[in-house]
């Protein structure tokens, strides 16, 4: 085996981010088991469901070119630092919302975990962007495909240990527990990153230190005119928005699956079980599967089409297949569009780019994840999954045509 494929484990810096982005995407994801298990128990609504991930993405999307700015022109790392911390304050907000030493009504409880999330949104605007800049910074271009891997790896190992950790602790411990891990990885990721060495520390961006209008406007030029990275962009956005379930899995755990909340956690970890093999595969083989667009507008189609098999699913276990392999097809779409954005993006647009890119995830994940909210209150829950997997199979179509050089585009000589 290459010693090439764990090469990069041995930059300590690299290693802390890993661990960073480890911690503070497993508090993330834990939060987002446990509030939307809450939330239901205290409503049993879909609409409100989906309404948090409104909620957490109407921020996440308004800082998000805030935070691409404000990358491109101070050190990376001292903002990712700074937006932990918040992340960190916040999770102890959150716990004070479900604590019982406090009474509190309903509606109470509720405005406070809304608005928890919403503090959320803005705080993780800044982690991609940051990340982006300095994982850039700190590896070879030969080795951006490999990095890209790892990166992907540790947050589908975060998507695995987060919600399975959120659902079992919620069940077996009470909802007191369980939003105390939140803060808990949050301070993890706040001290890691403290230890990352002063060179890594003092990046700061190539950029020119543009105004702010100015800096916001040059980077959206730019994406929106390069067409395979504006493409790559989309067909993500536009296949996890139609084709995400997971705003809606409580009440497939609940009324189709029947497994409660400790059957919810192993269904949102099913997704990143896929995807995490996928990516460690790519990463200690980062050659034997091409990054390129056609390769990644046929694994969006195998998105779509799993999509599918989930929702006529009533069996759990079928359904923990069928979730795992949506996970497995969108980790290798994961490392592929990640590979293109290192690859096409110039050292002075990092922040601006990953902003953008930020805003495409956070319209797929939580506007979406408000989508489903809103079509299984209107279509009724089976329906809008359906919908949702044919959906992505459109637009997978449409990319194909309208944007004919992502097809031909293959960077796999170059990572």
């Amino acid at each position: 085996m290459s010693t090439s494929r764990w090469h990069l484990l041995a930059n300590r810096d690299f290693r802390l981010l890993l661990i960073t982005r480890l911690s503070v995407a497993t508090g993330l994801l834990i939060q987002s088991v446990i509030v939307g298990w809450q939330v239901y128990q205290l409503t049993s609504s879909a609409l409100l469901l989906g309404l948090i991930g409104l909620t957490e993405a109407i921020p996440a999307i308004g800082c998000s070119f805030i935070s691409g700015h404000l990358v491109d022109n101070h050190r990376p790392a001292i903002i990712y630092r700074l937006s932990l911390f918040i992340s960190f304050l916040n999770a102890l907000l959150l716990f004070a919302a479900v604590t019982p030493a406090l009474s509190l009504s309903t509606e109470i409880r509720l405005t406070l975990l809304f608005t928890s999330v919403f503090i959320s949104g803005a705080a993780r605007s800044f982690n991609n962007p940051a990340t982006f800049a300095l994982t850039a910074n700190m590896i070879p271009r030969a080795q951006l495909r490999t990095a890209s891997a790892w990166n992907s790896m540790a947050y589908q190992l975060a998507s695995i240990i987060g919600p399975a950790a959120g659902g079992l602790a919620y069940g077996e411990f009470g909802a007191q527990v369980a939003f105390a891990l939140p803060a808990f990885f949050q301070l993890m990721a706040s001290l890691s990153i403290t230890l990352i060495s002063a060179q890594t520390r003092d990046i700061v961006s190539e950029s020119k230190r543009e105004p702010f209008i100015l800096s916001v406007a040059s980077g959206l030029k730019f994406t929106f005119g390069h067409r395979v990275l504006l493409s790559t962009m989309t067909l993500d956005m536009f296949s996890v928005f139609f084709g995400g379930a997971v705003a809606v899995l409580p009440i497939y755990a609940d009324q189709i699956l029947h497994v409660g909340s400790q059957g919810l956690g192993f269904l949102r970890a099913a997704p990143s079980v896929g995807s995490g093999l996928v990516a460690l595969l790519m990463a200690l083989f980062p050659n034997r599967i091409p990054i390129s667009g056609r390769v990644l507008m046929l694994v969006v189609a195998g998105f779509g089409l799993t999509t599918l098999g989930f929702a006529v699913s009533t069996s759990f276990y079928l359904s923990l297949f069928f979730l795992a392999a949506t996970g497995a097809f969108d980790g290798v779409s994961m490392v592929i569009r990640g590979t293109i954005l290192q690859l096409f993006t110039p050292n002075d647009m990092r922040g601006r780019v990953s902003s953008v890119s930020s805003v495409f995830i956070t319209s797929s994940n939580e506007i979406g994840a408000f989508e489903s909210g809103v079509a299984a209150r209107l279509m009724g829950l089976v329906p809008s999954v359906v919908f949702g997997g044919v959906m992505t199979l459109i637009v997978v179509g449409a990319t194909w045509l309208v944007v004919p050089e992502l097809a031909k585009t293959d960077v796999s000589q170059e990572s």
